[in-house]
């Protein structure tokens, strides 16, 4: 190349003198302050992190401690109300959040609902793809997900007056039919930083992660025009083994090792060495009377396992069932924050705050594990490579759509990556209960915003199971009864018809 014959061509005092004057110029390390000190008030921020884990913490002080106001910041969630992006939010330093989940940050949810904020919500894995997009220079895209819900048909709130009433809502998206799946039109988004967290960095600024702290921080740093990773440890340039690398230092332009490091875990999930099989094995058959209404379900919803299967489960009583695998039984589970052969629970001995699910509880690796990135999790979710999703939901139809992400005024969550998981092709279960404080939750229409249109293939519930028609549209079938739940029970607590299959039988459950 003209660089080597250059460099044959001088001597070697002024080879050494140039390789400096390189190696000068690109210099990466900065201090705290230095490396935000020229974020001005109006910038936008790509951050990278999942929860608490792989959160840029030291430096979201320094701009809090800079003081820059009017923020637009892209993140997945806001951590919690003293950590990560939430000190800037209590600060009332973001004017904008462009984000798939609101999580546990309760000053989020109410600056949000009071008016204080704007929150522009994106499926999580639209929010990965678009960020990943903008980095690559991919203006916009397709996507199935979250067509026909308001995420497509806009005019959901962004910004609230102090009465209430939306201030700003969001706009209509263009949709296309392609192959015969209708898709919206998503926009790739860029930053004028990226602040993200890694492990590991050498001096030319390539980088590496540990665990689940991958999640968005590598497709965030490709998004800013300048990115600033907060790192644990520099190491001299040559010190990385090239093909251990995650993210190349082409992307970096600032790196920062704060002198202390702390990181904390959103829920410490443990459990003791002496366990026995959950599923009922050490312990001979379980009493279904006798179980907990939620562990009931979990135990019912473990039989839609079939061996082999690839399956993402959703927070809470989904995540139960995979405690009541039958015996012999495998199957592979994946987090959508960037795991897939997620671990039990691990003992206290082993606990690892940068290895968490979804829900943000601490899990352990298995033999089969694999670890990957938001945008990954997400393209492998969205291509149709899950066997099975089970998640919760607020409301169901009989048609199969759901809603399972917000209550307009009163309880605002996000929706996270459930509607990347059933917009996907994969079989969609829903797991609930039957009512909500007296009132149905299977309706002839769900009244609350979809999180997706005809997806649902089977509602368990505590009274029954259903299966859903989603594509012929014949509605919903009584397939099985709770012990001791008549089908006169079922007709009182649901708010729609349904057929009866003349063969229903009793639910069972694993384990038991």
């Amino acid at each position: 190349s003209f660089c080597t014959l250059l460099l044959c061509s001088l001597p070697n005092t002024d080879v050494a003198m140039l390789r400096r004057t390189v190696f000068t110029r690109l210099n990466k390390i900065f201090s705290l302050e230095d490396a935000v000190k020229d974020i001005p008030s109006g910038a936008k921020l790509v951050v990278g992190g999942f929860g608490l884990c792989g959160t840029p913490h030291a430096t979201l002080e320094q701009v809090q401690k800079l003081g820059s106001k009017d923020l637009t910041v892209v993140a997945n969630n806001a951590g919690v109300d003293d950590w990560g992006i939430g000190i800037l939010l209590q600060s009332k330093q973001i004017k904008r959040m462009v984000s798939s989940y609101v999580g546990e940050n309760k000053t989020f949810e109410r600056m949000y609902l009071s008016g204080e904020l704007e929150v522009e919500f994106n499926p999580q894995g639209t929010l990965a793809e678009r960020i990943r997009a903008g980095g690559a220079g991919v203006q916009a895209f397709y996507t199935p997900t979250a067509f026909g819900t308001v995420i497509q048909h806009g005019g959901f709130p962004i910004k609230f007056n102090a009465d209430g009433t939306p201030a700003i809502v969001s706009k209509p998206k263009e949709a296309r039919e392609f192959n015969g799946r209708w898709c919206v039109m998503e926009e790739g988004i860029t930053g004028d930083f990226a602040i993200i967290k890694a492990w590991k960095a050498d001096k030319a600024g390539n980088l590496m992660f540990r665990g689940t702290a991958r999640n968005f921080n590598v497709p965030a740093a490709q998004a800013g025009k300048i990115c600033i990773a907060e790192v644990e440890e520099i190491v001299e340039t040559g010190e990385l083994d090239p093909e251990q690398i995650h993210l190349p230092g082409v992307y970096v332009q600032r790196i920062v090792c704060p002198p202390k490091y702390e990181k904390r875990i959103e829920f410490r999930t443990t459990r003791k060495p002496e366990a026995a099989d959950a599923s009922g094995a050490a312990g001979g058959k379980k009493d279904p009377a006798a179980l907990p209404m939620r562990e009931k379900l979990a135990r019912r919803a473990a039989l839609e396992f079939q061996d082999g299967m690839y399956v993402n489960l959703g927070i809470g009583i989904p995540t139960l069932a995979s405690n009541f695998l039958p015996p012999g039984m495998h199957i592979e589970l994946q987090s959508e924050n960037g795991l897939l052969g997620m671990g039990p629970f691990p003992e206290e001995k082993d606990v690892d705050a940068d290895l968490i699910n979804a829900g943000k509880q601490t899990v352990s690796y298995l033999p089969s594990s694999s670890i990957f990135s938001s945008d990954q999790s997400f393209a492998m979710i969205r291509g149709g490579h899950m066997d099975l999703t089970i998640l919760g939901a607020l409301e169901v139809a009989p048609n199969g759509d759901l809603a399972n992400w917000v209550i307009p005024g009163k309880m605002v969550k996000g929706m996270g990556g459930a509607m990347d998981l059933v917009s996907s092709g994969c079989r969609v279960v829903v797991t609930m209960e039957h009512t909500a404080k007296g009132a149905a939750k299977i309706k002839k229409a769900c009244t609350l915003p979809l999180t997706g249109r005809a997806v649902v293939d089977r509602i368990i519930t505590d009274l029954c199971v259903f299966d859903v028609d989603k594509k012929g549209g014949s509605g919903m079938t009584l397939k099985e009864l709770a012990p001791g739940v008549t089908v006169e029970d079922v007709q009182k607590a649901t708010a729609c018809p349904f057929h009866v299959d003349p063969n229903v039988t009793t639910m069972q459950y694993a384990g038991c």
